[in-house]
């Protein structure tokens, strides 16, 4: 067909023009000849001449998405891929969408959660030994009458830092040795690690020696008390600036209280030391009696004015008990000064060896009140431990433990 267009192009008489008109003549009879020429092409080419495309042969079955083939004689198929990896890590998560209003600053919460930490000593009655051996399980821990859960223990042995608070009052000659017996005794157990200070007290108090370590200071400074100054003894005013001086002082801390128990001139009331008493926090008190031996002589004489004096002497131990009591310490009375010893190997072993239980309270007010505190021993049953000896004969113990403390006061 292609050909005979051309012929008929050829053949075609074209009229005699000459110059441009010719040339456009030309022009139109091409274009209107050129878009049947494809056309034309397409319908006369055989099918012989177009190419045989061929199609792959379908399976029987239509292949599984992964894994193996379906059938015996199907197709194997492929697992598919995956768009990402099987380890990929996780995407980060979004934003938060919230925003401060306008103009808003940011703020931070901050949540203060009550610890409160309870030194126990577990001693027997009569050897005033420790007790060791004993886990979480055998302690029970109330405030208030409420049972707390007990969330830190270990036990405890650690220098000590001791304040020496000794009555020096020109009172009797029986009770300012047994002050200086005492206080030689105590000073005579301590370590090369532990700190102590020595002041004493009348109608004023003095400090005789700052804190240190060295043992012969102490004990030079005991030797120097021969003659006192004042008849008077302000008990209530030197503990209370004793527990001052303390309470600058980290950790925990020791006061070993030798003293009659009388008080004849302190400007402090009762009340208000055994508020302070209990207020100072890691404070523990250890109060030895003077003068056993001239009162056991002399108690239950005849006379109204000793009579008196019993009542006196019978209010001071009640006194030096109680501030041993309110801070988890001890309180001794000796008759004699061949006890002392003795009595400070309880307390040496009391402050060195212990148990410490820490716990969150039930109770998360700060509103300063005071918590009563009760510790207890309990077997695994939870019944009340008993111990006994080596002949199965029972041992009594004591728990030493604080009467109770003061919750932090929340500032408004």
């Amino acid at each position: 067909m292609l050909k005979g267009t051309e012929v008929a192009m050829s053949t075609m008489r074209l009229p005699n023009i000459s110059g441009r008109r010719a040339w456009l003549s030309l022009l139109s009879v091409s274009l209107s000849v050129l878009p049947v020429a494809p056309m034309a092409w397409a319908q006369n080419q055989t099918p012989a001449q177009q190419p045989q495309q061929t199609q792959p042969q379908q399976p029987d079955q239509a292949a599984p998405d992964s894994g193996g083939p379906g059938a015996d004689n199907g197709a194997i198929a492929l697992p598919k891929k995956k768009d990402q990896p099987e380890e990929a890590p996780p995407p980060a998560p979004a934003e938060p969408k919230f925003k401060n209003p306008e103009g808003a600053p940011n703020y931070s919460l901050k949540v203060d959660v009550p610890e409160v930490t309870v030194d126990v000593g577990v001693l027997l009655e009569k050897t005033h030994s420790f007790v060791p051996g004993l886990k979480p399980e055998n302690f029970r821990l109330y405030e208030d009458g409420v049972e707390q859960k007990i969330s830190g223990f270990k036990r405890v042995q650690a220098p000590i830092t001791a304040l020496i608070l000794c009555e020096f009052a020109s009172t009797n000659w029986f009770f300012i040795q047994d002050m200086r017996q005492a206080a030689w005794d105590f000073v005579q157990q301590l370590r090369p690690q532990d700190y102590a200070a020595l002041m004493t007290f009348d109608m004023h108090t003095q400090v005789v020696s700052d804190f240190t370590q060295d043992k012969n200071q102490l004990l030079h400074a005991i030797w120097d008390m021969q003659i006192p100054l004042f008849n008077e003894r302000n008990l209530f005013d030197a503990l209370y600036e004793g527990l001052d001086r303390l309470d600058r002082i980290q950790g925990e801390k020791y006061i070993v209280l030798i003293a009659s128990g009388r008080d004849t001139f302190s400007k402090i009331t009762l009340d208000k030391i055994l508020k302070k008493v209990k207020a100072t926090q890691n404070v523990t008190i250890f109060s030895i009696s003077t003068g056993g031996y001239l009162r056991a002589m002399t108690e239950g004489g005849p006379g109204f004015h000793q009579q008196l004096r019993d009542i006196d002497y019978a209010q001071a131990d009640n006194q030096m008990q109680t501030f041993a009591r309110l801070t988890g310490g001890m309180w001794f009375s000796p008759r004699f000064q061949g006890e002392i010893p003795d009595d400070f190997q309880a307390i040496n072993t009391t402050i060195r060896s212990k148990y410490e239980l820490v716990y969150h309270p039930s109770n998360t007010k700060q509103d300063g009140s005071y918590r009563k505190l009760r510790v207890e021993l309990v077997d695994e049953e939870g019944h009340p431990l008993r111990m006994q000896d080596e002949k199965h004969k029972p041992l009594k113990y004591d728990i030493i433990a604080r009467d109770g403390y003061r919750a932090r006061q929340e500032v408004e």
